[in-house]
């Protein structure tokens, strides 16, 4: 018995070891292809003439599809944003999808719409439309409408704007974002400038709790000063600017986020669309759309860019962010349990051989093994087994190295070119990233292990409200 303690102590404290080594090199990494990334597209967007670009008339349409449940609290100032934007050729199809507040009314009154006889053609299958509507002012005559039975998934609404939208390129969005008026021209730079076909395109979110906005525009741009806004800001910036982009050097992305991706429309609908069953939509549609590709023998690029182009709201009531966060957890592992063909298969090439394994092996199993971990630790301490000197050693190492990385995002964010209104943000910004993984590490754990639990007994989990704050109250400071 006591050899087998021994062996399996052995065994247990090597595997955690060699684990976190390469968790914490494959980071390093990724921290430098992203910084060699931001500084190549830096130098190339500097020399780059937009305007000009503008004025082609080769620029490709876009339709820029938002979906809406229960959105009153934030619907217009969101479609004020999409309807500003500073491209030559594009539509706005807002799909209501059969919201129970005044959504629907407040678009009604605002832009003076009417129920219109539309060519709408179910490509891709989606729960019943049931009226269509167009402004009767010229002023928003690229506004589409569409009233719809809901589809309990953002998915299903999705795929109706696809299916209702005229234009080659769309844009997937949420009708809670705040997007930079040049977000279309930028966003469709890579569709222009790569030799391959690019599929998707994305850019870095922001979150808008503390933000100042007036008629759909940023007008103030805040960290935010409520508790989860202010870590999940932390976790934002780190997964898109150091994550993101460095994925994206090597055209290894696996996902291009639902709030802001620029899709092309043809590669989407031979993939199949958005799946509904899953939830994590934005994911898995990317991955089968890469699948397609690469089962055609098509040459692709799936682009990130390391701009701030879009703010969005993000939970700040606990029970909100516990359900968002589980159900991104389930998301996850339903799309790696999908596909799962595609890992370690040469035909996939990178995203077979190296994306889909550091997805399951570094994203999904690492809250397993961080449990797990927790549990022999205890185990150790109970039965006086633990070497506290290397424990402590260990634990902060692990933990100087985690607020390094984040702080590095900060600093790199910086670099993109996105202010904050003052110094002391980022200052703010920097203290939240040491007591990151004391005070909300512990909560995204906990809710990623009952995404898991979720999915492994196949427990049913509702999409829920996400309720509103809006831009007129103003958030409480820390």
């Amino acid at each position: 018995m006591e050899a087998f303690k021994e062996w399996s102590h052995f065994i247990f404290n090597n595997a955690i070891y060699y684990y976190s080594v390469t968790i914490m090199f494959s980071y390093g990494l990724l921290a430098l292809f992203s910084l060699r990334e931001i500084k190549k597209y830096k130098q190339k967007d500097n020399l780059f003439d937009y305007q000009l670009l503008l004025s082609s008339p080769y620029l490709p349409s876009i339709s820029v599809i938002a979906p809406a449940f229960n959105e009153g609290k934030v619907i217009l100032n969101g479609l004020q944003s999409f309807l500003s934007l500073s491209y030559p050729k594009f539509e706005v199809i807002l799909v209501n999808d059969g919201s129970t507040d005044d959504t629907l009314q407040q678009l009604i009154d605002e832009y003076e719409l009417v129920k219109v006889d539309f060519a709408y053609h179910e490509v891709i299958k989606t729960q019943p439309v049931k009226q269509i509507f167009k402004s009767t002012n010229p002023a928003y005559s690229k506004l589409v409408v569409i009233d719809k039975e809901n589809g309990n998934s953002k998915a299903d609404a999705s795929n109706a704007g696809i299916n209702a939208a005229i234009y080659p390129l769309f844009l997937c969005t949420d009708v809670d974002c705040i997007l930079h008026k040049d977000t279309l021209i930028k966003l469709v730079k890579p569709f222009i400038e790569e030799q391959d076909r690019v599929i998707a395109s994305g850019a870095a979110i922001r979150i808008s709790n503390s933000c100042e906005v007036k008629n759909g525009y940023i007008k103030k741009v805040n960290a935010p000063r409520q508790f989860l806004p202010l870590f999940q800001e932390l976790e934002y910036i780190r997964a898109f600017i150091l994550g993101r982009m460095a994925w994206s050097s090597i055209n290894a992305l696996m996902l291009v986020s639902g709030g802001l991706g620029l899709f092309d429309k043809d590669i989407v609908i031979k993939a199949g669309g958005y799946n509904h069953v899953s939830f994590g939509e934005d994911m898995e549609l990317i991955s089968r759309m890469r699948i397609y590709m690469h089962d055609h023998k098509l040459k692709y690029k799936v682009r990130y860019i390391p701009e701030s182009l879009c703010w969005t709201e993000v939970p700040s009531d606990i029970k909100i962010f516990a359900r968002q966060r589980t159900r991104w957890s389930k998301g996850l592992a339903q799309t790696l349990w999908f596909h799962k063909k595609v890992t370690f298969n040469p035909k996939y090439k990178i995203f077979g051989l190296l994306t889909f394994p550091y997805f399951i092996l570094f994203e999904w199993l690492a809250p397993l093994l961080e449990f797990g971990g927790i549990i022999y630790y205890i185990y150790l301490i109970i039965t006086g087994q633990i070497n506290w000197e290397f424990a402590i050693i260990l634990l902060q190492f692990v933990y100087s190295f985690s607020v390094l990385i984040t702080i590095t995002s900060v600093l790199y964010d910086e670099i993109t070119g996105i202010k904050y209104s003052k110094k002391s943000e980022v200052f703010r910004l920097c203290l939240a990233a040491v007591a990151e993984p004391f005070v909300y590490h512990p909560l995204v754990l906990f809710f990623s292990l009952r995404g898991d639990w979720f999915f492994i007994t196949n427990k049913k989990l509702s999409w829920g409200v996400m309720t509103r704050i809006g831009f007129k109250k103003k958030n409480k400071k820390l």
